[in-house]
């Protein structure tokens, strides 16, 4: 635990609907601290500043959580950009930033594991592969000072619950969530509500979605796992604009690039507005840990947060649009004539 005197994961889910922001890998990517392609988080040690920003704009717009950047900070990738040697650092320094942050403001500190892209359900030896990398960054962030942990972005039920058993002998609460890229199953073959039944049936304190889907085409789905399990529910879309046609940012077309996915996704982008009625939505269809992924900012967490009810450090700069000199009840003749000219 981070022996900070704040309500837990658990005690907060009693009290109603938990607001989470993610998104920092796609973030800090935007911002020119992460390269995007291996998408490993060097930025945690190579610009330690821009990451402690980003936790704390999040924080200043709502969010309960303060999720350690370890995505893809796992012993595979690093090898990958030729880092391993900076593997528990990295680990630690991570745990150490969403720590400093989370006490400015009465947040949760969260542990943070997903897909390694090492595990395959036909070689039962890539398990203890798996299990290594996992419990060597828990290990490590679990010595640091952590509420609970968020194992996301999980293709495969099998590699889930090999972080919720990795989770639980560390004896922290566990939010466990899939990615739904495919149209109805997880990649080892399990419906997307079964999987989530099994995961909740093996403890976890929070099932659910993350990633990939935006509101529109993930809302559905949840709705679904909400009936299904008693535990609580998490939904963390992308703030972009799928559909049926089109239910993930992968599938996402336009005539103007070969692919969208994942550097032309901005024609797509939900507005602030968009995820706000995706909050409230998702509130009243019982949904417990409401968050935001991939492409996600602090406006839309913002955005999120006063539409559920919350008033944020950052609800100070909320939009005040009667203000604007355009848009004043008492507009002058001669600002209306330069709104003619924008309405034309």
């Amino acid at each position: 635990m981070s022996g900070t005197a704040v309500p837990g994961i658990e005690e907060r889910l009693a009290g109603g609907a938990v607001l989470g922001a993610e998104g920092y890998v796609f973030e800090l990517e935007r911002r020119g601290y992460i390269k995007a392609g291996p998408y490993v988080p060097e930025v945690v040690l190579d610009f330690p500043g821009a990451v402690r920003e980003l936790h704390r704009e999040f924080l200043r717009a709502g969010s309960e959580v303060m999720v350690a950047l370890t995505y893809y900070a796992h012993r595979e990738k690093l090898r990958h950009v030729g880092r391993e040697g900076d593997l528990e650092e990295m680990n630690r320094h991570a745990v150490r930033i969403a720590r400093e942050v989370a006490s400015e403001g009465g947040a949760l500190v969260a542990g943070n594991v997903c897909n390694t892209w090492a595990y395959d359900p036909g070689d039962p030896a890539t398990v203890s592969v798996v299990r290594a990398m996992y419990s060597e960054q828990l290990g490590w962030a679990a010595e640091e000072g952590i509420d609970f942990v968020i194992s996301e972005t999980n293709d495969y039920l099998g590699e889930a619950l090999i972080a919720l058993e990795v989770i639980q002998e560390l004896g922290l609460p566990a939010m466990v969530t899939l990615a739904s890229t495919q149209p109805g199953q997880t990649r080892d073959g399990y419906d997307y509500v079964e999987a989530c039944r099994v995961l909740a049936g093996h403890g976890a304190t929070i099932v659910g979605l993350n990633c990939d889907r935006g509101p529109r085409s993930m809302l559905p789905l949840v709705a679904r796992i909400r009936a299904a399990v008693d535990c609580a529910v998490a939904a963390q879309p992308v703030p972009y604009r799928t559909d049926a046609a089109s239910p993930t940012m992968q599938s996402l077309k336009s005539g103007q690039v070969d692919r969208v996915f994942p550097l032309a996704l901005e024609p797509f982008g939900c507005t602030r507005f968009e995820m706000a009625h995706f909050a409230r939505a998702a509130r009243d269809l019982g949904v417990n840990y409401l968050g935001i992924c991939c492409g996600g900012a602090p406006h839309h967490v913002r955005a999120m947060a006063e539409a559920i009810g919350r008033v944020v450090p950052a609800s100070k700069y909320s939009p005040s649009m009667e203000l604007h000199p355009m848009f004043r009840d008492a507009i002058t003749a001669h600002d209306a004539s330069f709104l003619g000219a924008w309405n034309a």
